[in-house]
């Protein structure tokens, strides 16, 4: 067994759990305690990354769920798999700061892309990734996903996703075969 799954409890959220779901989403990717790990965006964005709706909308989908990872009772990770078609949507994927660069992520990642497969029989995942986000992507890459070139506009103009700090943001799909 891998040793980053050891003690590792995965869960779907609830309802209960969305303010500390909020906070570990924030905490991973904005502001200055988001710099304690390598995934942050504090350079490309700031304002908030999620709020609670958001998160209700995730856990309510009946396309869905949202994915938590608990270790000695305290979140660390979590991500969200939605059903659509033949494939699954990857998205909300958030490691604790100080958990970063454990290989966590990568545990969390794998048992996402089980469970979309045996869950849906899906055969891809998909994401989406800011493209300006070279080290992350390659992160995928290592993964197995591929860059698509196919682009979607970022949401200037609605702080629900943040505030950005560059003109020249952009979501690319990424994909990776489950076969």
């Amino acid at each position: 067994m891998d040793a980053t799954a050891v003690d590792l409890t995965f869960r779907d959220a609830t309802e209960d759990d969305v303010d500390a779901l909020v906070a570990l989403v924030e905490s991973a990717y904005r502001g200055e305690s988001s710099r304690a790990g390598w995934t942050t965006e504090a350079d490309i964005l700031e304002g908030q990354r999620t709020d609670p709706e958001g998160v209700l909308d995730v856990i309510r989908s009946p396309a869905g769920r949202l994915l938590t990872a608990e270790r000695g009772g305290r979140l660390v990770a979590c991500c969200q798999l939605e059903h659509r078609g033949d494939h699954a949507y990857f998205g909300m994927f958030a490691v604790s700061p100080t958990a970063q660069g454990t290989g966590l992520g990568r545990t969390v990642l794998a048992e996402a892309e089980r469970l979309a497969r045996e869950s849906w029989g899906v055969t891809e995942m998909h994401m989406t990734v800011i493209s300006v986000r070279d080290d992350l992507i390659a992160w995928y890459e290592r993964r197995g996903y591929r860059r698509t070139g196919r682009m979607t506009p970022f949401p200037y103009g609605d702080e629900r996703f943040g505030i950005p700090q560059r003109d020249d943001l952009r979501f690319e799909l990424l994909v990776k075969p489950l076969v």
